[in-house]
């Protein structure tokens, strides 16, 4: 895993397209170009890459109250199935708790609830085709244990 690159853009778009029409909206398309766009929201954004290819992508973002919030994960659609999706989710929850972050919240799919229900979010809405035709708005959030900082010893 490595921080995204603004090479990285068109690798990206290409991870995403291969997801269109089961876990995207080809809707979905231009705002997820729009938000590689921005350096400002991607410095907390990553990507994994198998023998050189970028094969999945996915970012953070922080607010002022503790929470981070998942935003645009994704896997290769060739590559499902590989732990790359965990991998990716488990990075992405170490940097928020690194960054203070008490928790964490996304909104997918019906299709990817489950994956994210076995790293131990849970349901806090659903809005039916909330992502477009075939794809509820499922709002999911994960309360994070803060490791005491306070010194060791005497």
């Amino acid at each position: 895993m490595r921080p995204f690159q603004s090479a990285d853009v068109a690798a990206c778009l290409s991870v995403f397209d291969s997801n269109v029409p089961t876990y995207f909206g080809a809707h979905e398309r231009a705002d997820f170009a729009r938000y590689l766009q921005q350096p400002e929201q991607l410095a907390n954004y990553f990507v994994l890459e198998d023998k050189g290819r970028l094969v999945a992508c996915g970012g953070l973002a922080f607010d002022q109250d503790g929470t981070a919030t998942f935003c645009w994960g994704m896997v290769d659609r060739a590559f499902h199935r590989k732990g790359l999706g965990r991998a990716l989710a488990l990075a992405r929850l170490a940097q928020a708790r690194a960054m203070g972050a008490h928790r964490v919240v996304l909104s997918t799919s019906q299709h990817t609830q489950a994956f994210y229900a076995t790293l131990g979010f849970t349901v806090t809405g659903v809005v039916v085709e909330g992502h477009g035709p075939g794809l509820d708005a499922v709002d999911m959030a994960l309360g994070l244990l803060i490791q005491d900082r306070r010194p060791v010893g005497p």
